[in-house]
């Protein structure tokens, strides 16, 4: 049978959390034979991540597909679910985070109505949930006054977004098509890229909704988990890369139709140069700095409108102040935000 939805889990070691992760899908789901999981074991090489993946597709083989490949990052496997992926819409949920089933429960509703009366949607967003190890805390985030609820529009009936509401992928439940024409340019061996793949997409999804459950539930606080923020700082150079993809992707003032599109994908765009600009300043590698400065003049040469609109605002001037000095406001307002949002 067609099937509505295909989650693709990039796993690597994942042994030891991977199961939570599927069961939340089977559960929430009621192991609906519409429902697809591909688990991509991305070369895993410190447990028995794959063995397991095809445990469960021997328990339900209509509905867990178990794929390997050599190991290539959390793009490339993330692509390679998308490849395996017979769904009409295409979901990636990492293998330490999980989903609210009776959130689910209302996506599948909500998406078989759209294949049932023919009407196409390219982008349903959901609310996506901070689950804090540390203190256990939850940290929700919604897209209230961003988006009208329960409607299907265009890009010109959305509102604004503040710093909190970024339309990360874990909000993200994309028509399979609109990820396929057209493509994702992630890059190997590569972390962040999932702020490409909620990006790239973006201008070819023609038609959007909005449903306000809180769906996935985002885990966050192990040491090695890649938005710590050590292991960010270590990851400046990976960070630069994956920013200076997303500057190359659009000229945002010519290839972007709709104003209100256009002024929220400048605003994440500054919001990553300002994320190179802080983690650059925090990083103790000698060419940190320099490596950052040549990003900016990059920007500058390919897009000098983009390059004012993110350097010469409110964030990124904050971000860029000169000198010693400069560099410990950058440092302390970065420290509020932090606390505020707690991110990482």
């Amino acid at each position: 049978m067609q099937k509505t939805l295909t989650f693709g889990i990039p796993c690597y070691n994942s042994s030891e959390y991977m199961d939570h992760c599927i069961s939340s899908i089977l559960e929430g789901s009621d192991y609906a034979d519409d429902v697809q999981i591909v688990v991509v074991d991305d070369g895993s090489t410190k447990d028995n991540t794959y063995e397991k993946a095809q445990e469960w597709e021997k328990r339900y083989p209509n509905i867990v597909k178990a794929v390997h490949q050599e190991n290539g990052g959390h793009g490339m496997a993330v692509l390679k679910g998308l490849e395996n992926a017979d769904g009409t819409y295409f979901k990636v949920v990492d293998s330490d985070d999980w989903v609210d089933g009776d959130a689910l429960k209302d996506l599948l509703a909500t998406l078989r109505r759209f294949i049932s009366f023919d009407t196409r949607v390219d982008l349903v967003i959901s609310n996506y949930v901070y689950e804090h190890v540390e203190d256990g805390k939850q940290n929700v985030v919604d897209y209230g006054f961003a988006l009208p609820k329960g409607k299907i529009m265009t890009w010109d009936k959305i509102g604004h977004f503040n710093m909190s509401q970024n339309l990360l992928m874990h909000a993200l439940c994309y028509r399979t098509d609109v990820l396929r024409d057209g493509g994702v340019p992630m890059p190997a061996h590569t972390f962040y890229v999932d702020n490409i793949y909620a990006y790239v997409p973006l201008p070819r999804c023609k038609t959007l909704y909005y449903l306000d459950v809180d769906l996935y539930r985002y885990f966050i606080g192990r040491e090695d988990q890649s938005v710590n923020e050590s292991v960010m700082v270590g990851r400046i150079d990976q960070q630069l890369r994956i920013t200076r993809i997303m500057m190359h992707a659009y000229h945002l003032y010519d290839d972007v139709e709709s104003p209100r599109l256009r002024s929220y994908m400048i605003g994440y765009f500054t919001l990553m140069m300002a994320v190179c600009s802080i983690f650059s300043k925090l990083s103790d590698k000698p060419d940190a700095i320099d490596n950052l400065n040549e990003l900016w003049e990059e920007l500058r040469q390919f897009d000098s409108r983009m390059y004012r609109r993110a350097r010469k605002g409110i964030v990124g001037l904050a971000t860029n102040l000169p000198g010693a000095a400069g560099t410990q406001v950058t440092l302390f307002f970065y420290r509020a935000a932090q606390k505020l949002v707690k991110f990482n």
